[in-house]
């Protein structure tokens, strides 16, 4: 390469022009400082230097910065910092690649998912971790270097999103987690996780269950939904009224009163299996849930729901989904259509669970056997109920399902109405 000294000046970089080969111009106050010309006129800031000093040492000539975008004061400037730089002993090409290569916060959420989430939790949890990384990290975080993240930055998304305070928290609860394996792996020094000390936001837990008369409502509509196949709402079209026909099938409508009559959690009944279930027993057996191995009482209302059920060779699942050999996975929009229809706006497919355990407070069930039928996992509770035996679990679970079923009009139900108390949230 051609090379020629001047004072590398703004006018110097200015007057510079294209030749028939590549060349730079060398400053005459600087060492190793030089603006580069291409054939095509493009001009650029370099610095070059030996590592160490003397002619048998390393050389390195990293780009400063184009010209004109970079003035040549500018450049001449982050020349005189980097020859500081090695003058002590450093390596500025090395550490701005370095630092240009370092890995980015998409690339942690990838390796926490491959490495810690999927090996490590269940299916419903590692669904919940990567719909937060994918709605809500990984387009706030992404593209940002993991070392680069700040405690102002985790702040200030955690503020964005404080209208949804538990949604809030879980984010940086994960965010946290990951930030700890980060150092853990080496992508951040230790102690310096910037979710610490960044205070969550106070939730308040629902206390939401039905009343007699709101599960005679949801009894009614269920029955509706059954007979026709759909669920028929009114929704306003500007000043008109139209029938709108919401089709809901029968797994749909099952799973929500197997749901409300066993109390277990959505993942448990979409998930369950004929093979797990032991009719004469009145129990379904799973080999795995949200706290591990888990029982769960069928109460005789449960057992008429699974009566009237089709069974399929080709599908092992009690609600069978769309897709052949699958369960459903969908119930959140027939939710939504029955909630409406029943004038249950404010009930959630969880708040099933919270009705049947204040049904069985309110017809005096102890906690403990109430614990026992949820299938909680705290240890103190677990330990004061591991000790019963079936029979009053399946006695309590009878008369749980007997009441419900009664309050919600079913044909096939025995028992009593009772009044329903704030016991259980």
């Amino acid at each position: 390469m051609v090379a020629r000294k001047l004072k590398l000046t703004q006018r110097t970089a200015n007057a510079a022009k294209a030749e028939a080969s590549r060349y730079h111009i060398a400053d005459t106050d600087l060492p190793g400082f030089r603006l580069q010309v291409t054939t095509t006129g493009a001009k650029a800031w370099y610095l070059a230097y030996r590592l160490g000093g003397g002619r048998g040492a390393s050389q390195r000539e990293p780009k400063i910065g184009d010209f004109p975008a970079m003035k040549a004061e500018a450049a001449r400037r982050i020349a005189e910092e980097w020859l500081a730089e090695v003058r002590k002993g450093g390596d500025p090409a090395s550490e701005r690649k370095a630092r240009r290569d370092a890995p980015r916060m998409s690339e942690l959420f990838d390796r926490y998912l491959e490495e810690h989430a999927r090996p490590h939790k269940k299916a419903s949890s590692l669904e919940n971790d990567v719909r937060m990384i994918e709605k809500r990290l990984r387009p706030a975080f992404g593209r940002t270097k993991i070392a680069e993240v700040a405690r102002s930055e985790i702040a200030a998304f955690h503020k964005r999103i404080s209208a949804t305070p538990y949604e809030a928290n879980r984010a940086l609860a994960l965010l946290s987690k990951m930030f700890n394996l980060a150092e853990v792996w080496g992508l951040r020094p230790d102690g310096t996780n910037p979710c610490r000390h960044v205070r969550k936001y106070p939730e308040t837990k629902r206390k939401r269950f039905l009343s007699p008369a709101e599960l005679a409502r949801l009894g009614e509509v269920l029955r509706m939904a059954e007979r026709d196949g759909y669920i028929s709402l009114l929704k306003k079209e500007g000043v008109r009224e139209l029938q709108k026909r919401v089709p809901v099938s029968v797994e749909a409508v099952a799973a929500i009163r197997l749901l409300i009559l066993t109390g277990a959690r959505k993942s448990e009944i979409l998930g369950l299996r004929w093979d797990w279930i032991d009719l004469a027993s009145g129990r379904a057996s799973l080999p795995d849930s949200k706290t591990g191995e888990k029982s769960i009482i069928l109460p005789p209302p449960a057992l008429a729901v699974l009566a009237d059920l089709k069974r399929s060779d080709e599908n092992p699942y009690v609600i069978r989904g769309a897709k052949r050999g699958a369960h459903l996975v969908n119930l959140k929009d027939p939710w939504l259509a029955i909630r409406e229809a029943a004038g249950l706006d404010d009930v959630r497919v969880h708040d099933l669970r919270h009705s049947f355990a204040s049904v069985g407070a309110a017809g005096g069930a102890s906690l403990p056997i109430i614990g026992a039928l949820l299938g909680h996992s705290q240890p103190a509770t677990t330990a004061r109920y591991a000790h019963l035996s079936d029979d009053p679990l399946q006695a309590a679970a009878a008369t749980i399902g007997g009441r419900i079923s009664v309050a919600m009009g079913d044909a096939h139900a025995s028992g009593e109405i009772v009044l329903l108390k704030d016991s259980i949230s």
